[in-house]
């Protein structure tokens, strides 16, 4: 009787829960060497990055500089990680994310790279919710918590899945294969962003299928 308790609980817990989403993924080494920072040309990295205990912590400011003076891009300070562009193949970025209240209109994670545009997926935070790029609603109510993001990339299939703690949120086809790869931190969106934008990480890894 007990035991037939334990399996209905079991069982009941996989259907609210869902399955990992790295489940069947092979875990990727990476190394601080394949973090990448990219801020503002014009100011040190200390004065818009930090690494301790483990956290990565980003910020940057709506009148900041792009990341090199010839960009005409918008402020970031992000981490693109190295070493591990893709081009066909599942893959998964997962991380832990805070965004603090406050920030908003900021891609806090992208893929970058298509066969079409410049990237495959922006994640931006807009008064607390999260958009993909600024218009499908992601998920909502994420200011001032830690949260699971994990994102993959299924190239041959065309498909991008979102998962929030470990719940599936979103899912869309790409923009076709290109020479791709995965960013993390703050990057400003082109209008409706707040004066200062801040998101931290922790235990950020890469996956894929074989």
């Amino acid at each position: 009787m007990i035991s037939t308790y334990i399996l209905v609980i079991l069982s009941l817990f996989s259907v609210v829960c869902g399955e990992d989403p790295t489940s069947g993924f092979t875990l990727v080494p990476l190394t601080e060497a394949n973090f990448a920072v990219q801020k503002p040309y014009n100011i040190p990295l200390d004065q818009r990055y930090s690494y301790q205990d483990g956290v990565h912590r980003f910020w940057v400011y709506s009148n900041d500089k792009p990341y090199s003076p010839d960009s005409p891009t918008q402020p970031r300070t992000e981490i693109r990680i190295t070493g591990h562009d893709y081009h066909s193949g599942v893959w998964q970025f997962e991380g832990y994310t805070f965004v603090p209240k406050g920030t908003s209109g900021a891609t806090i994670a992208q893929i970058h790279g298509a066969a079409h545009g410049k990237t495959t997926l922006l994640l931006r935070i807009y008064n607390g919710d999260m958009r993909y790029y600024s218009t499908s609603l992601v998920a909502e109510n994420l200011y001032d918590k830690w949260f699971r993001l994990n994102i993959i990339h299924d190239v041959n299939g065309g498909i991008v899945t979102v998962f929030i703690n470990g719940e599936k949120k979103f899912q869309t086809h790409d923009q076709g294969p290109g020479d791709l790869y995965f960013k993390c931190g703050v990057y400003a969106a082109p209008d409706d962003i707040s004066h200062y934008m801040e998101s931290r990480w922790r235990d950020i890894k890469l996956y894929k299928k074989d």
